[in-house]
Parts: structure tokens; sequence; C-alpha cells
């Protein structure tokens, strides 16, 4: 039997696929299905999703509560209303620790197998070198997820039932921006520790709350990332560029200016609205939320004619 089967809806050429745990993603569109975009943008949260199914739970050495570290908790829900205000949005649904959907699809670790990977594996990349390739090898302060080795069986079927269905779902609210709008604007929402924010310091001082990541101009146009960067900082953050995150495999392998695809990646400051020991969300959410509501209102009424 098939580990995973097309939704029945009207919408079959779109659906989500109906895997073991759920469905891998969910759309949430801001029209009707087959009826255009009202907008060019498009949100997309590919780490916030909590699913740890049950292959990966018997052969890991960590519990879950551990892997739930390296979750975006509660970056869907901050973009939760997006599509009111005309942004298509894509989320997750299974966690980042089984299959990382900020990678290349085959950005496989050889040492985390048990057999030699086909020719296609890319397994060179900083990315696996630091333990954190399309199935991650480490999570929670560097420490092993796996208590055996993999098999490339395992790690294939993760990326045929999440990564793939995943950015081809994507790469359609995409496609349909464009057709619709001449250009597409994808804004990749993630959360970063307080750690690492207290480590980079903005041009007035103090840790950083969010990072715009736009692979240092290549993914988008500066427009797009100077009208982020003036919005949010009119909101009150402290906002830096590309450190240390200038954008994962989404922005690079979408953001094509010149193909009139314009990506940015949004990193958020989790001390701004969760307590990162308890993992129960603050006050600050839904400041958060209705900000993330503000920019998109300001993204929406921006002349796609600009982004040059």
């Amino acid at each position: 039997m098939s580990a995973w089967r097309p939704l029945t809806t009207n919408d079959a050429a779109t659906a989500p696929l109906e895997t073991f745990g759920g469905p891998a993603f969910e759309v949430t569109r801001a029209a009707p299905a087959g009826a255009p975009p009202p907008t060019a943008l498009v949100f997309a949260s590919p780490h916030s999703g909590g699913i740890y199914p049950e292959d990966m739970i018997a052969a890991a050495r960590l519990p879950v509560e551990t892997l739930r570290a390296s979750e975006d908790a509660f970056v869907d829900r901050i973009i939760d209303g997006a599509p009111a205000l005309g942004a298509s949005m894509i989320r997750a649904r299974f966690a980042r620790a089984y299959v990382d959907l900020n990678r290349e699809p085959w950005e496989l670790d050889p040492a985390m197998y048990a057999e030699a990977l086909p020719d296609y594996a890319h397994g060179r990349s900083a990315r696996v070198a630091a333990g954190l390739g399309t199935i991650p090898r480490i999570a929670s302060e560097g420490r092993p997820i796996y208590a055996r080795k993999l098999t490339f069986a395992e790690a294939s079927a993760r990326v045929e039932l999440t990564h793939r269905p995943y950015h081809d779902a994507l790469d359609r609210q995409l496609a349909a921006a464009r057709a619709a709008h001449g250009a597409a604007i994808l804004i990749d929402w993630h959360s970063m520790p307080a750690a690492a924010a207290r480590g980079q310091r903005t041009r007035n001082g103090g840790p950083c709350d969010i990072v715009l990541g736009d692979r240092f101009g290549a993914a988008c146009s500066p427009k797009l990332t100077g009208l982020v960067e003036r919005e949010l900082e009119a909101l009150g953050y402290r906002v830096v560029r590309n450190a240390p995150y200038a954008g994962g495999y989404t922005t690079e392998h979408y953001g094509r200016p010149a193909r009139r695809t314009h990506a940015l990646q949004i990193e958020i400051n989790r001390a701004l609205y969760m307590n990162e020991t308890t993992r129960e969300p603050t006050e600050g959410l839904a400041r958060l939320t209705a900000d993330a509501e503000t920019l998109t209102r300001a993204l929406t009424g921006m002349d796609l004619a600009e982004l040059k």
C-alpha cells in the first residue's frame, strides 16, 4: 500500500498529500481554488510543523520534547491572518527535525546512512557538515538525534512524502501569483533562538529583533528589503540584514528577480513572543501577530513595477 495518496478534493492537482500522519503541509489561499490570487504575496512557514512520525521516534535517541527546540514555534500563528489580507500561505506540518524543507531535497550526510548514497545526493555542503542537512543529524545544542544509522530508503520516503510535495505546492502558488500580477513575492518566515539574536548587534546597539535575509541582494529587489526594513523599524523592531542568516534553500532557490520572483527570509527573535524554556507563548505573540498584519498590508500596497 502506498505511503501517501492524493486527498479527495475538488482541487486535487494542488491538494496536500495525505500521509500516515495527515497532510504533509497546509495551503491557505487568499481566494477560492481556481480563482486568481488577489495579490502577488505568498507567505511560507517551513519549520512550524510539530508532527514527529513513529518511524522517527523509534529510531531517535532524543525525546520529542528535546527535538522541539528546533521548531519555529508559533510562527504560523504570527502570520495566520495573511490570507484574509490577500497573501497565500503554506505551512509545514511535519517537524523540521524529521525533514528540513529549507534545504535542497537530497542534502544528506553520508555518515548517517547504513549504505552508500546515490550519486545525486549532495553530501558536502556546509549545512551537512554542521549536521543540519535535509534529514538533520543533530538537534538541541548539537546532540545526535538518532540511535542508529538510517537507510537511504527512509530518507527517500521523507523527501517524497514531505519535501517534494511542499515545494511543488509552493512553486504552484508562486506561478499563480506571477500569472495574475506579473511578479511573485515570497516571504519565508522563521524564528531564531534568543542566543543567536544576542550575538548580532544592531546599528543602534543591542541585540537584533529581526534578521532580513535576501542573499545579500541576490534574492529580491532592494526595494522589497528596504520596504520591509522600514516598516519593521517603524513598528519599533531592531532589524539587521543577512547576519547571521542570509536566507536558506527557499530564498536562494526561488529568489530570481530576473524571472519575476522575489524572495525574502524573515527571522524573528523567539524572546519577543515565547518562553524558550517552557515553550509557552508570552504577551508578545499578540503584538507580533498584529504587526505582521501591518507589514502584510504595506506589502500588498507595494507597486510591483518598482521591483526591478
